[in-house]
């Protein structure tokens, strides 16, 4: 069973979210105040994070951007009642997996914490049936299973968009993805218009991974395109 941990302290929406959350058959945990869901949180013992952007005590891009400080890399489902873009790229930015701009549709709901699950529950599946599934390339070595990176034998804190930008491009060295594929494979939805919010995490990704961020060595600029993986190395 899943747990989930939805912060929100709009009670409606909190009985909404917990009864359809129920019939995904998962455990919920509610906390209607931002730093008590940010403790909770913390723990790291949640599949995924439903997170209001307004809240009381921490508002929810804060939370978010401690818990990936804090290198809590659950998923993170951002609700947010503002339709501006800035709201939307912030979330995202600030380490967020995900976003619903409220008020939002059951099915979509529904549909979007189904994807996360899937996503996670085929990470574990595969787990139980092969547990030597990675990458190397030069210093840096990806585990797909376990979802780890080491750059020269060291662990790589990265977010689960972070983690999943890197896999993807590493497994096809040299092809070019645009912006906009990587919005749609990566985030699983359609984000037309935020496509600088790939570069924000590929700029993020980048100085992690990256001995020389001016002068990159394996997430290269294909110039008015997107970016590959360096396949001469």
């Amino acid at each position: 069973m899943d747990k989930v941990l939805l912060i929100e302290d709009d009670p409606h929406i909190g009985e909404l979210v917990s009864i359809h959350l129920k019939d995904l058959n998962c455990e919920i945990d509610i906390s209607t105040d931002g730093r008590e869901g940010y403790e909770k949180a913390s723990t790291g013992n949640y599949s995924l994070i439903i997170l209001d952007l307004m809240l009381p005590g921490m508002d929810g891009l804060e939370v978010c951007r401690q818990l990936r400080a804090d290198k809590i890399r659950t998923h993170i489902l951002m609700l947010t009642a503002k339709s501006e873009e800035i709201d939307k790229v912030l979330g995202l930015e600030t380490g967020a997996d995900d976003y619903l701009t409220k008020p939002f549709s059951v099915r979509e709901f529904i549909a979007r914490v189904k994807a996360i699950l899937r996503r996670l529950n085929a990470l574990s599946n595969d787990g139980d049936k092969d547990q030597s599934e990675k990458i190397s390339l030069d210093e840096l070595d990806i585990d797909l299973i376990k979802r780890k990176v080491l750059l020269k034998g060291d662990r790589l804190e990265l977010t689960p968009k972070e983690f999943d930008l890197l896999v993807l491009l590493a497994q096809k060295p040299g092809r070019v993805y645009s912006r906009t594929d990587l919005l749609n494979i990566v985030w699983g939805y359609n984000f037309n218009g935020y496509e600088h919010t790939v570069n924000s995490h590929i700029n993020r990704l980048r100085s992690k991974i990256e001995p020389d961020i001016n002068h990159p060595k394996y997430i290269l600029t294909s110039w008015g395109v997107g970016y590959k993986f360096n396949d001469e190395l």
